[in-house]
């Protein structure tokens, strides 16, 4: 959610420590107005589903799914994607720690500050998605 928020942020002007040339990067203004809150929805769209590996919900189709609802969701239809998500959550995390570290952002030291506190929850959120897959998945297999 803290990343999501930073992304809003930027689009409403709220004041980032970002250079101009940070907001061309997102392509604000023009295309980024649309792409950058897309991306933020879509990200907690995902995340939120990270709540049917711990809710009984994530265990039974519902009922607006047709041929399926109120049946048992089989647990590799749900520990794949899951798994798949953790790995390019894990992947992403990496990646935005070693890009972060060796760029060259045009941005304020209290910016940069801001920006990482914001994304930090990002780099954690692939390793405790795995766990809470693998949770699922043995939890579901072994009852």
């Amino acid at each position: 959610m803290p990343s999501a928020l930073w992304r809003l942020a930027v689009v409403l002007g709220v004041p980032l420590g970002l250079a101009e040339s940070e907001y061309d990067a997102m392509l604000i203004p023009g295309w980024g107005y649309l792409i950058v809150p897309l991306l933020s929805v879509l990200q907690e769209a995902l995340a939120f589903l990270t709540f049917g590996l711990v809710r009984p919900w994530g265990e039974v189709w519902p009922r607006w799914v047709p041929l399926l609802h109120r049946r048992r969701i089989p647990v590799l239809v749900a520990a794949i994607p899951a798994a798949l998500g953790a790995l390019a959550c894990t992947v992403y995390g990496v990646l935005f720690v070693w890009t972060t570290l060796h760029a060259d952002m045009a941005i304020t030291p209290w910016g940069e500050w801001v920006m990482t506190m914001c994304y930090v929850p990002i780099v954690a959120w692939g390793p405790l998605l795995a766990v809470t897959t693998v949770h699922y998945y043995r939890r579901r297999t072994l009852s």
